[in-house]
Formats: C-alpha cells, structure tokens, sequence
C-alpha cells in the first residue's frame, strides 16, 4: 500500500477501525479528513454545497489527479447536490464508502460494509440503455 487516499467524509466520524477496513478495502493507505455537512435549510442548497466543496482546497490539477474517496452525508438533497460538484470538478464519479449497523452491538456502532466504485455502477448503467 504504497499511495495514500483522502477519505473526505461528510457524515459521522469515521474511527481507526474503519480507516483500516477502507484502507484494505481500497489497497491504499488512507487519510480521513472529516468534513461537517451542516446544511441552513432556508437558503439555497447549492451555494451551500459548493461552498463546503471549496472548503476541501483542492486545485483544478489535484481533483483531477489525485485518489480520493467519500463517506457522503445522509441529507438526501445535499448528497444529491454533492455528488453533482464532485462530478463535475473530477469528471466522473467517486468512489464511496457504505456504512451499515454492525450485527450485536449496544449502542449501536457501523461497520464499512463496501466500497462503491459509482464510475463503474454509471458505465455498468449505460449498457442497459
């Protein structure tokens, strides 16, 4: 695992369990850069998500060269909106992380269940047109 893969994550926390899980997962070392998505519902979605994805500092050159992975927000809008700008910035879409509830535990704790390559799910997509 010789590169290293930012991880920007717009929901909970993600813990050293589930970086490591990514990380074998991916091949790659990771680097979780925790990102609040905190959304003011009676303004403009979009402004707002485009201003959280400026807020990540990347160059034009590192959206389009650079590994990255994202832990999305559950805001259903927001992710929607989201994934727009990171298309539109890389020009495709990003890998993503799913969590899920792990079986067994009080309180409840998630788990990395997958990583989804969206890229491949959208080209997979397109030869059922």
């Amino acid at each position: 695992m010789a590169t290293r893969l930012k991880v920007f994550n717009f929901a909970h926390p993600l813990t050293p369990v589930h970086c490591q899980r990514i990380a074998d997962l991916a091949g790659e070392r990771v680097e979780a850069v925790n990102m609040p998505f905190q959304i003011e519902p009676q303004y403009p979605l979009e402004p707002q998500v485009e201003a959280l994805v400026d807020g990540l500092g990347l160059t034009p050159r590192e959206w389009q060269t650079e590994s990255f992975m994202f832990n999305l927000p559950s805001l259903n809008y927001g992710t929607a909106v989201l994934l727009a700008q990171l298309h539109g910035r890389s020009g495709y879409f990003p890998a993503i992380v799913r969590l899920r509830p792990a079986a067994d535990t009080l309180p409840v704790q998630f788990e990395v269940a997958e990583v989804i390559n969206l890229q491949a799910v959208r080209e997979r997509a397109r030869r059922k047109r």
